[in-house]
């Protein structure tokens, strides 16, 4: 079923979602939890702020009705990342973001005053820095992205198949660009 496009050309999906976001109670938003386990960060003073709003506008973007769900963000460095990296996924080295989704209770064993755990997100200081520095984007922007990133993994989402990986690219760009941050993949397409 295509879109239905109303005036001004945005389609009323579009429209509505935009209406949600602007008019959703904070109690429909994940409840996110920032930790800093690594002295880097507080060169970032704004860095929970800026996952905070990029972790909320995804939020309201997907509509997956994760309601007063939980997270957690852990804002580490790269020895703590690549620790996680080795142990989770065998590999020996830094990466950027990783997120761990939280299993789920099978149907009709939801505990109803519980919250929903969604998972974890971590996040590499120097990886961050260092990709942002090289790619000549503002480190909020690169922070932003890989938060939305880690969050979408979270909601189920993945890249492992291209077509998964398209859907994925585009929704992480409708989400940034609600946060008036640039396509993060449009350098790397200009090259292809």
């Amino acid at each position: 079923m295509q879109p239905t496009i109303s005036e001004g050309g945005v389609s009323e999906g579009e429209a509505v979602r935009e209406r949600n976001l602007s008019s959703m109670p904070s109690s429909a938003l994940p409840i996110t939890e920032v930790m800093i386990v690594a002295g880097c960060w507080q060169t970032e003073p704004d860095a929970e702020a800026v996952i905070q709003r990029a972790i909320n506008t995804a939020a309201a973007v997907v509509d997956t009705g994760i309601g007063e769900a939980e997270l957690a963000v852990m804002l580490t460095d790269d020895a703590g990342i690549r620790t996680l990296n080795n142990n989770w996924r065998g590999q020996d080295k830094p990466t950027n973001v990783l997120s761990f989704p939280a299993l789920q209770p099978p149907a009709g064993r939801e505990c109803d005053d519980a919250p929903r755990m969604l998972g974890d997100i971590a996040i590499a200081y120097e990886t961050v820095r260092r990709e942002a520095n090289d790619e000549g984007k503002p480190f909020d922007h690169h922070l932003s992205h890989l938060a939305i990133h880690g969050f979408l993994h979270l909601v189920g989402y993945d890249h492992e198949k291209d077509a998964d990986a398209e859907a994925m690219e585009s929704l992480e760009r409708e989400i940034l660009a609600r946060i008036s941050i640039p396509d993060p993949y449009a350098d790397q397409e200009s090259m292809s």
